[in-house]
């Protein structure tokens, strides 16, 4: 058995080998992107706490700032500005990571959507939604800060907790 003398040293070989995808999960979206010694600027979302597995994910990022921030695609893009978007099938089973290429290395925000009916529409009644940090959602959406991440030249991994709506406001689902 190996033992580190120091700590740091140790906690940076294991944050890096977290970084590597499981064998057993399927990456979706942009994985070269995300695959190990990768310079490009990508962001690794791992999923958690998906309601079920009906209808489709997306994955969006954009332009850090309030404005911008769950902006219409079309508008963002007639504009110039950066934006990306994974769309794929909710899989029938297993762990969910995603992979999103960032247009270069900086700060943006970025939101999660599980669209369980497959309109393309959010639906507060049965769509889910996760941001970074999972911030305490309720009838408006977060400001764009509360849902931003730092890109760097390489991966950027995350875990994001889906958020569906309960009672007065929006809540991760409780598993029984």
């Amino acid at each position: 058995m190996t033992r580190f003398r120091f700590p740091a040293l140790a906690a940076a070989m294991l944050a890096s080998a977290a970084m590597v995808p499981s064998a057993r999960a399927a990456v979706y979206g942009d994985a070269p992107a995300c695959a190990a010694g990768s310079t490009t600027p990508a962001l690794l979302v791992w999923l958690d706490g998906l309601k079920d597995r009906k209808g489709r994910i997306r994955v969006e990022l954009f332009p850090s700032n309030d404005k911008d921030f769950l902006e219409d695609d079309f508008v963002l893009q007639k504009a110039g500005k950066d934006f990306r978007r994974i769309e794929f099938a909710a899989p029938a089973a297993g762990p969910i990571a995603v992979c999103i290429r960032a247009p270069r290395p900086g700060r943006y925000s970025f939101a999660m959507i599980h669209d369980r009916d497959g309109k393309h529409k959010f639906s507060f009644s049965s769509d889910g939604i996760g941001f970074p940090g999972n911030p305490k959602l309720g009838w408006s959406k977060p400001k764009s800060a509360k849902a931003a991440v730092t890109l760097g030249s390489g991966v950027t991994e995350m875990h994001v907790m889906m958020n569906y709506f309960h009672g007065l406001g929006f809540s991760p689902v409780k598993k029984d």
